[in-house]
């Protein structure tokens, strides 16, 4: 458990699991300190939203920070004092990626290998980053397992975040730094992304407009609720790895439901929960996608317990009651 010793950095701190990982840690008494850059790939207002219910709390301070810029990533690691860093801040999206690119490479690629240099040099007791499913591409067996090549990328997206696992152990091995990579599955919950499922079906189904739904509503995805991810970093953050047997104190892990889901169950569930019919427009697969995702995640409950506790239509629910709160419908 990170406690009131501890100081953590959280980047994407404005983000939608930053804010949740925040939140988290500093109800474990930990210092936090946030930083993003709110770039406007989607709608500013909500992440400053999202920062407003931190900003009260007197063990959290906030820098804007755009960690690409080399010498302000490093002031803000020689400044900071942090024993912890969760490294959340990313340009996200698989088909943004296929018309912005380099976005990808700033914002993936050369931030990460910013926010490396810091933590070896501030000598951070382990640094926790974000992955992405996306990295095992198509043509696995289910469910994911670590094992598997991460290789074959289908977008630039997950080619960046396959680049900062190797880059992570690069640092861990030369350095001796604690890392961990934690490659997310589909997270959904309140104060969520715009450019995510749950909010774009939201919306269009209370505006009686059509959804898109690709490959005819069958892909599968393991959504996994952001409540049952944040605890999974928190547990995650407060373990690093040890390094055995001359190899580096590296670690990559699945963390997700470890249940996929139909993408036509999906929304029969929201439907039903805004209680308005989906107008459908069938469209075909999108470059990029991948067909299903579902992740093994025996490693990350065997070395620290993890445990996903929420069924889908329940974090659902919870995000329906805050969409209907947070835009007044």
């Amino acid at each position: 458990m990170i406690d009131s010793s501890n100081h953590a950095l959280v980047t994407g701190a404005a983000g939608f699991i930053g804010m949740h990982t925040a939140r988290a840690l500093l109800a474990q008494g930990a210092r936090v300190t946030g930083v993003d850059s709110f770039d406007p790939y989607y709608d500013v207002a909500l992440k400053h939203a999202r920062l407003a219910t931190l900003a009260n709390n007197p063990q959290f301070a906030f820098a804007r920070v755009d960690l690409a810029e080399a010498e302000a990533t490093a002031r803000l690691f020689r400044d900071g004092g942090f024993t912890h860093v969760v490294h959340l801040a990313a340009q996200p999206g698989v088909r943004h990626s296929l018309t912005h690119p380099e976005s990808y490479v700033r914002n993936n690629v050369t931030a990460f290998g910013h926010v490396l240099e810091g933590c070896r040099h501030a000598r951070v007791a382990h640094l926790v980053y974000a992955s992405s499913s996306s990295v095992y591409g198509a043509g696995h067996e289910l469910p994911f397992s670590e094992d598997q090549r991460v290789d074959r990328p289908l977008s630039l997206y997950a080619a960046t975040k396959a680049a900062d696992e190797l880059m992570a152990h690069s640092y861990s091995h030369l350095f001796a730094l604690p890392v961990t990579g934690l490659r997310f599955f589909t997270v959904y919950g309140p104060w969520g992304r715009p450019d995510q499922a749950p909010m774009i079906f939201t919306r269009a189904i209370l505006a009686g407009e059509p959804i898109k739904v690709f490959n005819a509503g069958r892909m599968r995805r393991d959504f996994t609720y952001v409540d049952d991810i944040v605890e999974g970093v928190a547990r995650t953050l407060a373990r690093p790895p040890v390094a055995s047997g001359g190899g580096a104190p590296a670690a990559i892990y699945n963390i997700g439901n470890h249940e996929a889901v139909a993408l036509d169950e999906f929304i029969a569930i929201l439907s039903r929960l805004l209680g308005r019919e989906a107008i459908r427009e069938e469209l075909p697969m999108q470059p990029g996608d991948m067909p299903a995702t579902y992740a093994a995640i025996d490693r990350l409950r065997a070395e620290t317990g993890f445990a996903p506790r929420t069924p889908l239509a329940d974090g659902l629910a919870r995000f329906v009651d805050w969409y209907r709160a947070y835009y007044a419908v």
